[in-house]
């Protein structure tokens, strides 16, 4: 059985600075950024807030997602926010509850 996987976009706020990585524990990972210690990038471009992210049944496949994402024009994944999340919310207190 494969183990579930999560693709993620963190923000330094609306419109700001993003960081977009992949996670088999979502609530853990997102905690590590909020908390300055999810990456050297996350931390020095304060990117501790949780916009958007998407549920795979395989880490692999949530993998190959992030991939093809990286190669994304900044205005895709802003508008792929924008879609799912248009106020900006940070979701890490719907994920953690």
């Amino acid at each position: 059985m494969s183990k579930p996987g999560y693709v993620y976009l963190m923000a330094s706020g609306h419109n700001g600075t993003l960081y977009l990585g992949v996670t088999s524990n979502l609530v853990k990972r997102v905690w590590q950024h909020r908390n300055g210690f999810g990456s050297e990038f996350s931390a020095e471009y304060a990117c501790r807030f949780l916009v958007w992210y998407e549920a795979h049944d395989d880490l692999q496949e949530a993998r190959q997602r992030e991939f093809r994402m990286k190669k994304w024009k900044r205005d895709w994944k802003l508008r792929l926010i924008e879609d799912h999340n248009p106020d900006w919310q940070d979701l890490f207190v719907s994920i953690a509850a």
